[in-house]
């Protein structure tokens, strides 16, 4: 009988110790952190692309049917944001999770803070292999430590490289995964290709630029820009076709572009606003939109809680994982635009910070010439920066609100309305409090205008000539280290 007893309680063992090893493998397999649920993500960054001029956003004369496709097969974002719109900064938020200012990297070839964690750092803690495929533009590489990175590719008769498309392909029939890899075109970014005798007929023009239907100049820009983008989907199309080839329906696929070239450099719609269409075949259902307003600083915290991860409470943006999984939440009640004209080209000393909801916009061109006069500081030489940048924007207000809903190109500036006083108010503080907590250089008060230079010294230095303006002589290289304001990092 004892031994019976032993024989029973033996199976029994045996019986328990494998029934719980088979729940911690089953539990193991259902995690949110296990490498076989989570989903291999690919962002497809175009550059300098109107988010109107796409077909899937109302854009019929232009070629744009692999996104357009995604759309059909996905969600499409009918308020995706930028917060600066031009190159490098926009950039940095998607790698970031963070607005500009708060990054470090608020004016063009400029580099992030040394300290900042993005998204390589971020994605491989999370189990995540980190690629770059294409344009990089971001700096410096102790932040962007990417697993691989493979380089635009140069070709004959085009007027921008390629996307590195053999490298990927290469990649996609490999991987095990889980990976997130960023697909960064240099189209449709000028210079663009060269129509022969374009029509005005073949292009879709908005109020903002229905002057321009007889100017042949411009309509021969603009043909070559739509070809432009049609060659960018035709790269698009070859790496959608790898991707249904040599990945599951796990596979979130994201394409936008950084930010609009009609409103570069603004802090308009048109600059800000940006394409963004998600598909995701096994959590996305096919042919949503969503009009939630959602940021290029919402991206990383999105991929890192997929990833099973959470973002760290620094980061600016917020999770959109829930949009992709059909519930239509809020995900933010404003997002924020900056202007940094300082270290492009025309580097005109005319800063600007926005504030929108889903109606409303705010602006404030610190700089406008309605209070130039208070930014003087009494120094000829840099007072004539100063007067320079008021005079090149001479047709911008120091305030500005626009009612998105019935205007959304930003035609009327409703700053004097008295029925809209309220909504300025809370504009206005929201926006300075949210300038605050950024470590913004500018604040409330007028007569702070600041010259920006790189700790280096080197970059468009106001007083120097380049491409696009001319210094007198007798101004230039009258600057000195004392007259800017020095950004360390930089």
């Amino acid at each position: 009988m004892r031994k019976l007893q032993v024989v029973i309680l033996l199976v029994l063992s045996i019986a328990f110790g494998c029934a719980h090893k088979a729940e911690k493998k089953e539990g193991n397999i259902d995690s949110r952190n296990s490498t076989a649920s989570k989903p291999n993500i690919i962002f497809f960054l175009a550059d300098d692309q109107d988010v109107q001029d796409y077909g899937c956003y109302g854009n019929e004369k232009v070629n744009t049917t692999a996104v357009d496709r995604l759309a059909k097969e996905g969600m499409l974002f009918t308020n995706a944001f930028t917060a600066q719109a031009i190159c490098a900064p926009s950039r940095s938020q998607l790698f970031t999770g963070k607005y500009p200012l708060k990054n470090g990297c608020f004016a063009n070839h400029t580099a992030t803070k040394p300290d900042i964690k993005s998204v390589t750092t971020h994605m491989k803690n999370l189990g995540y292999e980190v690629i770059l495929a294409g344009k990089s533009h971001v700096k410096p590489g102790n932040v962007y430590q990417w697993d691989k990175e493979w380089h635009p590719v140069y070709r004959k008769d085009v007027p921008r490289p390629y996307i590195p498309l053999d490298s990927i392909e290469n990649y996609l029939k490999t991987t095990k995964g889980p990976f997130c890899m960023f697909i960064t075109s240099a189209y449709p970014h000028a210079t663009y290709f060269d129509v022969e005798n374009p029509k005005a007929s073949d292009i879709k023009f908005y109020p903002f630029n229905a002057n321009k239907k007889e100017d042949t100049d411009y309509i021969k820009k603009k043909a070559g820009y739509y070809r432009s983008i049609e060659e960018d989907n035709t790269q698009l199309e070859k790496v959608l076709s790898f991707v249904d080839s040599y990945l599951d329906d796990n596979t979130l696929f994201i394409y936008s572009a950084d930010h609009g070239v009609s409103g570069k450099f603004s802090v308009k719609d048109l600059g800000l606003k940006v394409p963004f269409v998600a598909r995701w075949p096994k959590m996305i259902k096919a042919g949503t939109t969503s009009n939630q307003l959602i940021h290029y600083t919402d991206v990383l915290p999105t991929f890192m809680e997929l990833a099973g991860g959470k973002a760290p409470d620094d980061m600016d943006g917020s999770s959109f994982l829930p949009l992709l999984q059909g519930e239509d939440v809020k995900i933010n009640d404003y997002v924020y635009g900056v202007r940094t004209n300082q270290n492009i080209l025309f580097s005109e000393v005319f800063p600007s910070r926005m504030i929108r909801n889903q109606r409303y916009k705010y602006i404030r061109n610190f700089n406008s010439v309605e209070v130039v006069d208070k930014n003087l500081t009494g120094k000829p030489n840099v007072d004539f920066f100063i007067k320079r940048g008021a005079e090149a924007h001479k047709r911008e207000r120091f305030e500005e609100l626009y009612d998105l809903e019935n205007d959304p190109f930003e035609r009327e500036n409703l700053i004097n309305n008295p029925e809209l006083q309220d909504i300025k108010e809370q504009l206005r503080n929201d926006l300075f409090a949210w300038m605050k907590s950024q470590g913004d250089f500018l604040d409330n008060t007028v007569g702070n205008m600041p010259l920006l230079l790189p700790k280096s010294g080197r970059g468009n230095r106001l007083d120097k000539d380049t491409k696009k303006r001319q210094i007198p002589d007798e101004i230039k290289n009258t600057l000195t280290i004392e007259d800017h304001t020095i950004i360390e990092h930089w």
